[in-house]
């Protein structure tokens, strides 16, 4: 059958998406490029905030529509919907026939072939599921970049965050498989190796004995040495001198790191159930700093969290300007029964929550643009994601990440460059998120 499959969400959710899409090229279906082409179109769905889930919804809805105009036979909704809501999403989302939870991915070839289901809602616990290793059959998107799941679920309970009811516990891959998955992403082209979980440097603690993520990175570093490789997601209680110092080593390691820090007040970060405080954070960028000056800084803060006052987010604010990170993304406090801060005192109003995302993101826009501009005259590597209509290449440099991070365009680069190709550039323009470049 022709197959079309819509991802939402983060790079978990692409990695879920090409490995269910793997499994059903493996037993004969084709993939179908258009969504009004296809026989059986699946949904991939994102549902950690309220804004998430309504996207969802909307893109369910929309796809349904080829179930009556188009040739579509059967429409799938996988993945954290599902999951959240249980029976709620069968009974809202009539159009769609068969839901599969998050510890259900593989089971969606029999999901795609069984004209009659015995349950509309396929929802096992997600810690019942084998982890998808290097074996299972993927079929990657298209670009130059991979991304590798090292892990599922989360073992820590942050009172705003829904992924360990969603996910499960934590659960680390072996290294080997890591590695050997990274070795085979290599060889099928792509020039950047991405390692994503929920909570990266968690990865191994739930291994007996316990792993270090730091370990881990220099065997993938070791495996891949001709690719970038680079980590999201990582906690600032797991940011140590080891994994400092790894990346330091090996030269393929991006000297990247995305630390989500939520806040920076204490009193807040208390109430997060965080684990530590804003001294903990502060001593961390400096140490950051101290081992590799050169190292790009990303970050994730939540703004109108439940008690959060005008002191709390002034406190958020001076820490944001004095960290001066080089990319930062902000996020509402999406509240939900569900959540255990959902029981907390002190919900801050909608319209001074939304006043402080954006008060904090103009002065994040001053910020990157400062960072940017020091930039003009500098030599840098670029890796070439696309070409424009207007002839300019596309692609990033070491220090933005994809699909999070601003990018940098290449004037005159020559017509022989195709995207995968990594060439050095001199900045020569700069804008709060993007770059500008010549070809040297």
């Amino acid at each position: 059958m022709r197959i079309y499959i819509s991802t939402l969400g983060c790079a978990r959710n692409q990695v879920d998406s090409e490995v269910m899409s793997g499994r059903l090229s493996a037993a004969g279906h084709e993939t179908a490029d258009l969504a009004e082409n296809a026989e059986v179109i699946i949904v991939n769905t994102c549902a950690f905030i309220e804004s998430a889930a309504d996207e969802a919804i909307e893109q369910i809805l929309e796809l349904a529509e080829y179930k009556r105009h188009g040739a579509c036979q059967k429409l799938i909704v996988a993945g954290c919907l599902p999951q959240r809501y249980g029976q709620q999403t069968a009974e809202a989302l009539p159009e769609v026939d068969l839901f599969l939870g998050t510890g259900a991915y593989d089971r969606i070839t029999d999901a795609v072939e069984n004209t009659k289901a015995s349950e509309k809602c396929v929802l096992p616990p997600p810690e019942q599921t084998a982890l998808a290793g290097a074996g299972v059959p993927r079929v990657r998107a298209p670009g130059p970049v991979a991304y590798v799941k090292i892990m599922e679920g989360c073992g820590r309970h942050c009172t705003y965050c829904i992924i360990p009811a969603l996910r499960g516990p934590l659960r680390s891959r072996p290294a080997a498989d890591i590695a050997c998955e990274a070795r085979r992403l290599a060889g099928q082209g792509a020039a950047e190796i991405v390692l994503v979980g929920q909570d990266t440097t968690s990865w191994g603690l739930d291994q007996t004995p316990p792993s270090r993520f730091a370990d881990l990175l220099a065997q993938v570093a070791q495996s891949v040495p001709d690719c970038w490789l680079r980590f999201l997601y990582g906690h600032p209680d797991r940011i140590g001198d080891r994994l400092l110092e790894t990346m330091a080593v090996y030269p393929n390691i991006c000297r990247y790191l995305d630390i989500p820090v939520q806040h920076a007040s204490s009193r807040v970060l208390k109430r997060m159930g965080r684990g530590h405080d804003s001294k903990v954070l502060a001593a961390l960028f400096d140490r950051i700093r101290s081992a590799m000056p050169d190292a790009a800084l990303r970050t994730t803060v939540l703004v109108g969290f439940p008690g959060e006052t005008d002191d709390d987010f002034a406190k958020l604010l001076e820490f944001m300007e004095q960290v001066a990170f080089d990319h930062l993304g902000a996020f509402v406090y999406s509240d939900a029964e569900d959540l255990p801060a959902h029981r907390l005192n002190g919900h801050v109003p909608a319209q001074i929550a939304q006043d402080r995302h954006d008060i904090l993101m103009m002065r994040q826009a001053d910020i990157s643009l400062a960072k940017n501009r020091k930039k003009i005259g500098q030599c840098t590597e670029v890796l070439v994601e696309d070409r424009a209509e207007d002839g300019r290449l596309c692609g990033r440099t070491r220090f933005q990440a994809p699909e999070v991070d601003g990018v940098t365009f290449i004037d005159n680069p020559g017509k022989s460059v195709v995207p995968g190709r990594i060439m050095k550039i001199r900045i020569t323009d700069a804008d709060e998120y993007d770059l500008t470049g010549v070809a040297i």
